[in-house]
């Protein structure tokens, strides 16, 4: 078990955003939570299921999954004594990577990537990192977070090439009607997010009344409904600022938020920067 320690180091540098890679024992968690990583997450053994974006996503040992973390996630059924091993990978640092445009917009939106099969190479590798970041010194260090990069590369490729011209079919597991409930909201905050957004309003469209989908999605996300929809709206805004030349103040605009000075006050309090020094910040040359 990781030590008090090296639990506050862990927070800390997820919360400022920088790259981390670390394994620990796999817990069932009692909310969701949320941070402004790409993250890749390694079962060593055993299983264990996360609730992602409303939805119940089954993992199995050997297989990587990627997913935007913005997006409330969590734990809900864990193997017992579970290795894990969690990437943490900046959210610069992903847009950056030259890989397919819609694969990289769709994992922005709320898609949760998970391999097809189990890969006895990172069983191997990927605890070698873990090894290695921890001993190794900033050289070795940088290595491993490039050696990481092309890891994602290669599961976005192989992905794609597993999907051929079709979806894969989802991996999800039977769900209780609450979890039903906050699926279809989210689905209609995830399809709605550009227009006025109100509670009475998203719980009219969903067909039930406005506490009733407020506390249903507090129970299965841990957040309230306009949490969330703050975090989507961010999320694509930050996806647009990465993908488009689009001005940023029709960004802000044909995302939801009402004014130039509601955007700019949103992101900067959750991004600790700006929209045009997001976009700067990873700009191609």
């Amino acid at each position: 078990m990781r030590g008090e320690n090296s639990a506050e180091r862990e927070a800390l540098i997820i919360s400022q955003g920088d790259f981390l890679i670390e394994r620990h024992t796999a817990r069932a968690m009692g909310e969701a939570h949320w941070h402004d990583h790409v993250e890749i997450n390694l079962l060593l053994k055993g299983q264990m299921t996360y609730l992602f974006n409303g939805r119940q996503e089954h993992v199995e040992a050997g297989r990587l999954v990627l997913f935007w973390a913005a997006i409330p996630h969590q734990t809900i059924e864990v193997t017992p004594d579970t290795p894990l091993v969690c990437i943490y990978l900046p959210l610069v640092d992903f847009l950056a990577l030259p890989i397919n445009r819609k694969v990289r917009q769709s994992i922005m939106q709320g898609r949760f990537l998970n391999e097809m099969q189990p890969q006895p190479a990172n069983t191997i590798l990927i605890p070698q990192w873990v090894q290695e970041w921890q001993e190794g010194d900033t050289v070795r260090q940088q290595l491993i977070a490039d050696e990481v990069k092309l890891r994602v590369r290669r599961l976005i490729l192989d992905t794609a090439d597993e999907h051929g011209s079709s979806a894969r079919k989802s991996l999800a597991t039977p769900a209780g009607p609450a979890v039903h409930r906050a699926e279809m909201l989210t689905d209609l905050i995830n399809t709605h997010y550009a227009r006025p957004l109100s509670m009475p309003a998203l719980a009219e469209l969903a067909g039930i009344h406005p506490s009733t989908a407020n506390k249903i999605f507090r129970d299965v996300l841990g957040i309230s409904v306009n949490e969330y929809l703050t975090r989507y709206r961010l999320a694509r805004a930050m996806q647009r600022l990465a993908d488009t030349e689009e001005p940023i103040l029709q960004i802000g605009y044909s995302c939801g938020f009402a004014s130039v000075s509601r955007f700019y006050d949103v992101f900067k309090q959750r991004t600790g920067t700006t929209p045009k020094q997001f976009r700067a910040s990873f700009e191609r040359k």
